[in-house]
């Protein structure tokens, strides 16, 4: 789709469609008053007699208003006003896009923009709303044999705005949700796929594909041969059951040419995970493709890197591999040395993600990074703990805990802290290596990041656990693309400031 922004007042707009908001309390938005007068009080007269309520998600649809330049009317429920922020813009404006696709407006203006409470910040807004537009049209069909065709796609989203002055802040927040938007596709694409397509080959030669449409992008892919001369021996005792070679991507941006230290992101790549020899139950079993999701999601926040040119450095490092069960599969007491040095007694098989993460946090010292952010569906019992709303966060470096804390809320992507006492670090004790690679049932998600953290005490790092946001189950099942929204707006931040401002 194609954004832009329009100027004029709402009831002089010609257009295929208008969107303006109604609140459940206080009645018309301004856009909507000016409706409301052009069309001798038609919406008031909806209103009382109990047509609209203005209610949250409810939307009416509107044709051929009397006084009114638009071929459609789209009224738009905001709930209470002293209420409405931008999360319940994102339920709102998701929905109107899905009922504006079956339509057949192709051309709109949306008069929402006025929403805005005072400490929104209006490029924020924009870029709200154009990434929850794409998010909402996004159509998986890649492995159908019939595509989806709308008769008459929406094409072009016109934001009307308050005061001319705001154009380019607008403009701005538009080329920021694009971006955004592009990389959540990616994420989404990749992660929808299923384990027999999107192999870890496949996943590498999507990073080399990204380099070539890029220059601001280079790529390096180590095979099962450099992973064992470089001695990551934690990664590839998960990969000993598969017939899939492993690789290790490795993306670098370039944003500038100073020799500023970059942000590496990790994510974990396991392409499809059956918990290997500790094999999994077999229900739900076909959503462990999504376990490749935090690679997904710093290919995605790469390529939104490079869509807006940022100046910063950005790496990212993607271990891939699947976990499988054959005779020469990882047992439960095999003992493995990682690329650290450190040994590490498999007491769990499917406890294989923290395993190619933590040869991937040795290896990013090769960067001498800023900051390392690594990113995995990590564990259910983060999914028991938050659930699907807040992913998991853990860091060794308060500042960096604050500033995620802060820019998740600002991306309407947000992350959890939970602690990283010592305390729980007693709960890897080994008799037999110098960890376990579990820790017990209690604090499955705490433990995880600890053992994790025995491999990050060099540099500034954050872990976060997207198991219970990676993707949804039921019948809206499919990839969500978190949280790329969260990485690329946190990288904005830091390109525009040199350093992300900390959390008031």
């Amino acid at each position: 789709m194609d954004y832009t922004t329009t100027n004029g007042t709402a009831e002089k707009l010609r257009t295929q469609a208008l969107i303006v908001g109604i609140y459940e309390d206080e009645g018309l938005s301004p856009s909507a008053q000016r409706i409301d007068k052009a069309s001798e009080g038609y919406l008031s007269k909806l209103i009382s007699q109990g047509d609209f309520s203005g209610k949250i998600e409810r939307n009416l649809l509107l044709f051929a208003l009397p006084g009114i330049k638009a071929e459609r009317v789209m009224l738009m429920g905001c709930g209470e006003k002293n209420k409405f922020e931008s999360k319940k813009l994102r339920h709102g404006w998701s929905t109107i896009i899905k009922v504006l696709e079956e339509c057949g407006a192709t051309d709109v203006v949306a008069c929402l923009l006025e929403l805005k409470p005072k400490h929104e910040d209006i490029s924020q807004w924009a870029r709200l709303m154009t990434e929850t537009a794409e998010h909402a049209s996004y159509y998986y069909d890649q492995t159908k044999s019939k595509k989806k065709a709308l008769k008459y796609p929406l094409s072009q989203i016109n934001f009307l705005l308050e005061q001319r002055t705001q154009q380019s802040a607008v403009a701005r927040g538009i080329q920021w949700g694009q971006a955004i938007a592009k990389g959540v596709s990616l994420a989404r694409d990749l992660a929808n796929l299923p384990g027999n397509i999107c192999t870890p080959t496949y996943l590498a030669d999507t990073a080399s594909k990204m380099a070539k449409e890029y220059k601001s992008l280079t790529v390096k892919i180590l095979d099962r041969e450099d992973m064992e001369k470089l001695g990551m021996g934690a990664l590839l005792a998960v990969a000993r059951g598969s017939q899939q070679s492993p690789k290790f991507i490795c993306l670098e941006y370039k944003g500038t040419s100073s020799k500023q230290q970059p942000i590496v992101l990790i994510g974990k790549g396991i392409t499809f995970d059956s918990g290997g020899i500790s094999i999994k139950p077999a229900a739900s079993m076909d959503e462990m493709k999504y376990d490749m999701s935090g690679g997904a999601s710093v290919l995605g926040t790469i390529k939104a890197c490079a869509e807006l040119k940022l100046s910063l450095n950005v790496v990212a490092l993607v271990p891939c591999t699947e976990n499988l069960p054959d005779g020469n599969a990882t047992k439960p007491g095999d003992i493995v040395t990682s690329l650290s040095g450190q040994t590490i007694e498999i007491l769990n098989t499917d406890a294989e993600g923290r395993l190619i993460l933590c040869d991937a946090l040795t290896y990013s010292k090769h960067y001498h990074p800023k900051i390392v952010i690594d990113v995995a569906t990590l564990t259910g019992a983060c999914v028991i703990a938050l659930g699907a709303h807040a992913s998991g966060l853990l860091s060794n470096d308060q500042d960096l805990a604050n500033s995620l804390l802060s820019t998740g809320q600002m991306s309407n992507d947000p992350v959890w802290q939970l602690p990283l006492w010592e305390d729980y670090q007693q709960q890897l004790k080994s008799n037999f290596a110098d960890m376990a690679n579990v820790g017990g049932r209690e604090a499955g998600t705490i433990t995880a990041a600890c053992f994790l953290s025995r491999f990050a005490e060099d540099f500034s790092w954050a872990h976060l656990d997207i198991a219970g946001t990676a993707w949804n189950s039921g019948k809206d099942k499919g990839a969500t693309g978190r949280p790329v929204p969260l990485l690329t707006q946190y990288l904005i931040q830091y390109a525009q400031a040199g350093v992300v401002p900390k959390n008031k």
